[in-house]
């Protein structure tokens, strides 16, 4: 590296007890970007100063988390295809150091164990029975009913490794692994709720919306029908709108990640965390 005089007096200047000084440093520091994290550390290992060490502390968040904005906005604008990597910034928030293979490596993993039960002649509910038998069964994954509001329902790494999570993150697991075996399940912005969708690629007459049947990935997989949905939005008192029953965008869904989040750090009374995640909502906000 070319820099890493500079690199290395800016670090020094870091305990500066001038504020002013101070600012200056960490505004070239941030500059500089992740290439200064690894000096940082080291620093903050070999420092007794607890001032020097916050600073520390705070310039090496600051920058971890202008990586997930330029990756999130990079994600949004290159048209958001890819859910999985969409859910795998989102964790780089609160896990900037993710082993992000090994998270594709968990869903690979089970993949592979529902792939070799699958059957060519399988009906699509048989095939959804085969996903639930491998995922809520063979390796126990369930709903988070105890602790629903807890944020780490919400990050990938965390419900893969406690086989716990809300709506959406156990969405996004069933659905990432259905499309990975070709079968077309995605995600239904239902509100207060999040369910999944089997699209009706045959276009048989009498499916509405383009859905074979829904799925409720928080329930074990439990298979329903549109009148369920209809009954539910009644209970709610909303009126059955499209959206509430066709499949939505990626986009959508990690705006929705997002909200859940903002929601759990707002009752554990995290206000950083709020603003933070507001700014990444403002990133993929709705035109």
């Amino acid at each position: 590296m070319e820099n890493i005089a500079e690199i290395s007096a800016l670090v020094k200047l870091l305990d500066d007890p001038d504020e002013e000084v101070y600012q200056h440093v960490e505004q070239k520091l941030l500059e500089y970007g992740g290439e200064v994290i690894h000096y940082l550390e080291n620093a903050w290992e070999q420092s007794f100063d607890g001032l020097l060490q916050e600073r520390i502390e705070n310039i090496v968040h600051q920058i971890q988390f202008n990586t997930v904005k330029e990756d999130l906005n990079l994600w949004y604008l290159s048209g958001a295809f890819d859910l999985l990597q969409g859910a795998l910034i989102i964790n780089r928030y609160q896990y900037p150091d993710l082993d992000e293979q090994k998270v594709i490596n968990q869903i690979e993993e089970i993949k592979r164990d529902i792939w070799l039960g699958l059957q060519y002649e399988m009906s699509s509910v048989e095939k959804v029975k085969l996903i639930n038998h491998i995922l809520y069964q063979q390796y126990g994954f369930g709903g988070n009913t105890k602790n629903h509001h807890d944020p780490q329902n919400s990050y990938l790494n965390q419900v893969l490794e406690s086989k716990k999570g809300n709506q959406i993150s156990l969405a996004i697991i069933y659905s990432t692994l259905a499309q990975k075996l070709d079968l077309p399940i995605y995600g239904i912005n239902l509100p207060q709720h999040f369910i999944l969708g089997f699209i009706d690629e045959s276009k048989q007459e009498g499916t509405e919306y383009g859905v074979l049947f829904y799925i409720n990935a928080f329930n074990r997989g439990n298979i329903f029908g549109k009148h369920d949905v209809d009954q539910f939005l009644r209970q709610l008192n909303l009126e059955s709108l499209p959206e509430y029953y066709r499949p939505c965008s990626n986009t959508d869904i990690i705006r929705r990640v997002i909200r859940n989040l903002i929601s759990a750090y707002e009752n554990a009374g995290a206000t950083e965390k709020v603003a933070e995640l507001t700014e990444l909502q403002n990133i993929i906000a709705e035109p």
